[in-house]
């Protein structure tokens, strides 16, 4: 196999749980280098790894063509076009940058250099909003008036991580928000207005963690929403539509296998547990019906498997640099309707 030697540009959270073990596992990659300022923590779980401290160890690799860049979010735009200036492919970790005009000189750079350009959004592979893919897919709810999504976390007190700490990018509207923007998106295109509530909610807390989000469409309502302080969060997706409904409680659990060390490879890898089967809701002669529908296995792996087809076979990019750059603009619509406390139009 041909395989794509990477770079892995940070090895915090998000290297070391989304993007190490998918690369790691699947053979058609080979982590080569790593930039970390932790070498132990880097070579203890993946071997006799090169680390080196700057992007520019990296870059400077002839025999890297792809750079994974998981560093947080003010870094991104600052190595990403580093990185295409030295005809790397690329992928960012979400949210791609903190600011549109940055997406847009990125796309420009890529463009200019035929490289690819890569957003992870890794929430688009998750067992629940593939089991949504599927449904409207079949078109099993009919036309879709009213979509709702919701990202919650009980966290009432505030933590000292750079999250949480003001600055561009901070906050949860560009952590979570993010995935589910994209989600909505993914599904529905852009939308012609946005309408946000945004800002911080728990005592001590300096950048926002509660937001709600509107997305208008023609007849479609788009409502998505995160809260800090929710024990005991209700369905993470209702969706209304002219044939039926479908509602799904609980999370996709492959970040909690991917913390426990699971091997992607496993054969029950992204399942749900029957239980937490999400829950159809249409019309038929005889009046309501109801019935369980097995949740879509989840596959975090797939879009690294989706990159490599790209690179060695043409194949669609399977998150492209405009899609990451169109739910920035949508984030920097929210945060501007929360503060003008008035609609957006698109």
């Amino acid at each position: 196999m041909d395989k794509v030697k990477v770079g892995l540009v940070g090895y915090g959270f998000s290297g070391q749980t989304f993007h190490a073990p998918l690369l790691k596992a699947l053979s058609e990659f080979e982590i080569t280098k790593v930039m970390s300022s932790n070498p132990e923590r880097v070579r203890e779980d993946l071997g006799d790894v090169d680390v080196v401290s700057s992007i520019e160890g990296v870059l400077e690799d002839e025999s890297i063509e792809l750079v994974v860049i998981t560093t947080p979010n003010t870094f991104h735009f600052d190595m990403a076009k580093k990185s295409l200036q030295a005809n790397k492919h690329v992928v960012i970790e979400k949210p791609m940058v903190v600011e549109s005009e940055e997406g847009l000189e990125l796309i420009e750079l890529a463009e200019k250099h035929d490289r690819m350009l890569s957003v992870y959004q890794n929430r688009r592979f998750d067992n629940d909003f593939l089991t949504i893919k599927k449904l409207l897919s079949e078109d099993q709810l009919g036309e879709v008036y009213s979509y709702e999504a919701h990202f919650n976390r009980f966290r009432p007190e505030v933590r000292d991580r750079w999250r949480e700490r003001p600055g561009k990018g901070a906050g949860m509207l560009y952590d979570l928000g993010s995935h589910l923007v994209d989600q909505a998106l993914h599904l529905f295109g852009k939308p012609n207005f946005v309408q946000a509530d945004v800002f911080p909610q728990r005592d001590g807390s300096e950048v926002d963690d509660y937001f709600h989000i509107t997305l208008g469409y023609d007849k479609l309502r788009v409502m998505l929403h995160s809260g800090s302080v929710v024990l005991e969060a209700g369905p993470r997706y209702q969706v209304h539509g002219r044939k039926g409904s479908f509602l799904k409680y609980g999370m996709d659990g492959q970040e909690d296998a991917l913390k426990a060390g699971k091997n992607v490879q496993d054969d029950d890898w992204g399942t749900d547990l029957p239980e937490r089967y999400g829950k159809l809701v249409t019309e038929s002669e005889s009046g309501v019906k109801e019935e369980r529908v097995e949740t879509v296995p989840g596959s975090y792996p797939t879009y690294y498997k989706e990159v490599y087809a790209h690179l060695r076979e043409g194949k669609p990019n399977p998150v492209p640099a405009q899609e990451g750059l169109l739910t920035i603009q949508i984030l920097e619509a929210a945060k501007r309707s929360s503060e003008e406390k008035r609609v957006i139009d698109l």
